[in-house]
């Protein structure tokens, strides 16, 4: 009962003040007190938010196909003896980039001098054995006809004439065998590329067949290897039948321009487990930074699309419907969905969803819906 009775005080204070307020102005008063206690209050109008907007840009573009790519040696070999002995050298230190010709291991060569002069010697004593053999049957060929020497003995000569010239024949041969073997104590690159790390330091036992001493990989050029589907082989093959096709090569992390190269080779089959083909480009390489085995991406130009719609990339949102932009609609914010083509610095192609003459918002994304009022900006090119 007493907090009814405090209730009911308040009240009556506060009407005493409200009249005392409008006592000053009746018609207000009177109109506040006409008002309907439910009527709505109309909220004020929302404004218009201006917003940047560029116009869609209508231009041919390349059409790029981009893929994951491995290095790969045009040539390696690996360095073997073919014959035995002590390692005396290594001119060309690892890693080393030698031209062809360039001497990289000598081998210790004097058990096969040593040899060569043996034979050398050997096929000498023949040739004198068989001169004197000649001589021998000349003599014997004038005594025949006078009778002096017999049919048989004159045989006898030409045999050993005969044979004569079959020893110095094998004594040449072994000669060539011999500088053969001591030719190969050097040895030498068989063409342009880089050492590897060396398996055979100075004063190491050598032996025919054994562990190889080094490799050597041709790097300039270099293969670029990738594998692409089925479905792009035929964008490929399109492109290849109206001339070269451009391969473009860059190295993750790298922020030079990409190596220019072409696409030079792809198989004959499709593995039918992956549905891809291997295919591989030649690149100049000729600064040497790429190495055989490295993780590159290899782009190739098959073609041009003309007339695509370009937008800017930083135009583009993207929910559960997909990826869109954000047009200017009749004063109000439209929400288009698009699919998207490929991409040429800031612009993105646009295959579905928009119209030549739209006005793209490319700006206050986060602050805007569809339905909102916007003031379009114009964005000048860049």
């Amino acid at each position: 009962m007493r907090i009814w009775k405090i209730a009911t005080a308040l009240t009556l204070i506060a009407a005493a003040g409200a009249f005392a307020y409008f006592r000053g102005d009746p018609q207000l008063l009177a109109g506040l007190l006409s008002k309907p206690a439910d009527a709505a209050v109309e909220p004020a109008p929302m404004q218009a938010m201006p917003v940047p907007v560029t116009g869609v840009v209508k231009k041919t573009i390349p059409i790029y196909l981009d893929y994951a790519a491995r290095t790969e040696a045009i040539r390696g070999v690996a360095l073997q003896a073919k014959v035995s002995g002590y390692i005396l050298g290594q001119p060309a230190i690892d890693g080393a980039d030698v031209k062809r010709g360039d001497l990289l291991y000598r081998i210790d060569p004097r058990d096969y001098q040593a040899v060569l002069a043996q034979v050398q010697a050997q096929t000498e004593r023949d040739q004198a054995s068989l001169d004197y053999a000649k001589a021998n049957l000349d003599r014997g060929s004038d005594l025949t006809k006078t009778g002096f020497l017999s049919k048989d003995s004159f045989q006898q000569r030409a045999s050993a004439v005969a044979q004569g010239e079959a020893t110095v024949v094998a004594g040449k041969a072994a000669i060539q065998a011999a500088e053969i073997n001591l030719g190969y104590t050097v040895i030498k690159a068989p063409f342009d590329g880089r050492l590897g790390r060396n398996q055979a330091p100075v004063g190491t036992l050598i032996n025919v067949g054994g562990a190889a001493l080094n490799t050597l990989m041709q790097i300039s050029p270099i293969y670029v290897t990738f594998a692409p589907s089925e479905a792009e082989l035929v964008l490929i093959q399109k492109a290849k039948a109206e001339g070269p096709v451009t391969a473009e090569v860059t190295v993750p992390g790298d922020q030079g321009p990409p190596r220019k190269g072409e696409l030079t080779f792809l198989d004959n089959q499709v593995d039918h487990t992956t549905g891809t083909i291997i295919a591989r480009a030649t690149i100049a390489n000729e600064d040497l930074s790429l190495l055989p085995g490295q993780y590159v991406n290899i782009r190739l130009l098959v073609g041009e699309r003309p007339d695509s719609l370009m937008v800017p990339q930083v135009a583009l949102g993207s929910n559960q419907l997909g990826k869109f932009v954000y047009v200017v609609d009749q004063g109000k914010v439209g929400m288009r969905l698009v699919d998207l083509g490929p991409t040429e610095g800031s612009l993105i192609s646009v295959t579905k969803g928009i119209a030549e003459g739209d006005q793209i918002i490319s700006g206050n994304l986060q602050k805007i819906g569809p339905g909102m009022p916007v003031t379009p900006m114009s964005v000048p090119e860049s």
